[in-house]
């Protein structure tokens, strides 16, 4: 009897012990529910969501249209964040954290395309559904399914609209990528070098500087760029937080009207900043839709047993009020109305 009495002690410490490590992780939770069976087919849907951080406007969004459709729908949610883009070992906590909880479902924005295959290969051997939303593992396989914008597409979309909007004149082109090593960071500079017409190691390319999503650091990296020139005339950035910094920084420098500029995730700010010529053009992402049609395929599974699979593009749209003949866009009041699926 005292063994046992010590085994269930010491099982409590264990799981007061794991709820620390994921506070002082810097992971926020949206709301918890109690353990039980991982495995679908129990008729109750019990998602929970991994995002990146809890700061970034996007993944905000894409946090409030799950929880929304988790409510609509009767399933239970939770949600959990790293600290920064590119805390892998947080998102590795949150997803034992929310296996501990009993969740069914995980809906996850993986910071690193292969930093937290370990932890989902043991949510997915314990029976819980694995869909990335917005950011795809490698290999893809190592979730369920993929809810997510054609990244690389949406990059081409941005070099294509720049490369037109520069009427023929050569790019002297600055890069503000992401996180380095990221997959969306990847796939979208890639893309747009597909889109413009350049490779990395083109002469056009007059400076890079990675920015970690983060407005601040992208305006630090162009100020660092344009002391070694100013000589250029358009400007590839990863997202709208790094297009604003990145604002900042020519127009300090009076640039602004001889450069075009681009970006991606099409957020009602990022197209206002549109509207208000920060950039000449954002390509818009629908995070809404990747949320809601998780949450939609976690119900499924709950009731069911029946898992999506395979990549479903929820798809990208150009947003300028300079549109160019070859290049398919709407106009910003179209985006205002229609910004990242919520309105």
């Amino acid at each position: 009897m005292r063994q046992r009495r010590l085994g269930k002690k010491s099982l409590a410490a264990l799981a007061m012990a794991a709820a620390l490590a994921v506070t002082s992780a810097g992971c926020t939770v949206e709301r918890h529910w109690g353990g039980g069976s991982n495995a679908g087919g129990g008729g109750k849907a019990k998602v929970g969501l991994v995002t990146k951080t809890d700061t970034n406007p996007y993944f905000v969004e894409l946090r409030a249209a799950a929880k929304a459709a988790a409510e609509a729908n009767g399933a239970e949610f939770s949600a959990l964040a790293g600290q920064f883009d590119g805390d892998n070992d947080g998102q590795v906590r949150a997803i034992e954290n929310l296996m501990q909880q009993g969740a069914n479902t995980i809906l996850i924005t993986p910071s690193s395309s292969t930093g937290v295959l370990d932890a989902i290969d043991r949510a997915r051997k314990a029976g819980v559904l694995v869909i990335a939303l917005d950011t795809a593992t490698e290999p893809d396989t190592a979730v369920d399914a993929t809810f997510a914008t054609d990244n690389f597409e949406a990059g081409r979309q941005q070099g294509a609209y720049v490369k037109a909007a520069l009427a023929g004149k050569p790019p002297k082109l600055f890069m503000v990528d992401g996180t380095a090593g990221s997959t969306v960071d990847t796939q979208r500079h890639t893309g747009f070098l597909k889109g413009i017409g350049l490779t990395d190691a083109s002469p056009e390319i007059k400076g890079k500087t990675p920015a970690n999503g983060d407005q601040s650091l992208a305006q630090q990296g162009v100020e660092n760029l344009l002391q070694r020139t100013t000589d250029i005339n358009a400007v590839y950035t990863m997202n709208e937080p790094m297009g604003r910094g990145t604002y900042a920084a020519l127009q300090a420098r009076g640039l602004v009207d001889r450069i075009v500029m681009g970006s991606i995730d099409g957020g009602c700010e990022g197209v206002k900043n549109v509207r208000d010529g920060q950039y000449a053009a954002t390509v818009m992402q629908f995070p809404k839709k990747m949320a809601e049609q998780g949450v939609l395929a976690a119900v499924e599974y709950a009731k069911t047993g029946k898992k999506p699979s395979g990549f479903v593009d929820t798809g990208s749209a150009v947003i300028t009020d300079k549109p160019i003949p070859g290049v398919e866009s709407q106009d910003t009041k179209w985006g205002l109305e229609n910004c990242w699926g919520t309105k």
